[in-house]
């Protein structure tokens, strides 16, 4: 049967990944579902996905807040494919360049490919950022509560739960915008 997702190539074993969406202008729930349904077309399919936090913005403050969800997935895509479809699916919602950490129509960051540690000058994975950021760990740790980080071992949870970068991540109760 075609349900539209992409099937593993003979031999190649699906990675677990984990996904952060985000957006801050325009409706930015819808965005994120389109999103989803985007990297679905590109060959994830998801097994789990968190609540939508209302997150406070990190680093340029004088924006919207943003509306953020992680998403669980397995995929045969390679890692550098999977990027390739996080860039496809914030370029259909018409993401534009702008100041770093500045307002975005769609936001979507690989956080973890499986165990992988990739160390490129425009793709890290685990996400270089994630520990240090409630909108990504707070999700993060609702889908995955055991889940550890594997730099070093510690679970994310662990890490959540030092974590006091000052800014508010809170489950989102609005319907839209």
């Amino acid at each position: 049967m075609d349900d539209g997702r992409t099937e593993p190539a003979a031999g190649v074993v699906p990675a677990e990944v984990y996904i952060l969406f985000g957006s801050n202008l325009g409706d930015r729930r819808r965005r994120i579902e389109r999103g989803l349904r985007h990297m679905e077309r590109s060959g994830v399919h998801w097994t789990a996905r968190s609540s939508i936090y209302e997150t406070e913005p990190v680093g340029v403050t004088d924006q919207p807040w943003f509306l953020n969800l992680v998403a669980r997935g397995v995929t045969p895509l390679a890692p550098r494919a999977l990027l390739g479809a996080c860039k496809a699916a914030e370029a259909a919602e018409n993401r534009v360049p702008s100041i770093r950490f500045g307002p975005r129509t769609l936001d979507v960051d690989v956080l973890l490919y499986g165990t992988a540690r990739i160390e490129e000058p425009d793709f890290t994975v685990p996400h270089p950022r994630m520990n240090e950021r409630r909108f990504a760990l707070t999700p993060l740790v609702e889908i995955a509560p055991d889940l550890t980080d594997p730099r070093d071992g510690q679970r994310f949870a662990d890490i959540l739960a030092r974590l006091d970068e000052g800014r508010k991540v809170l489950k989102s109760t609005t319907r839209e915008s």
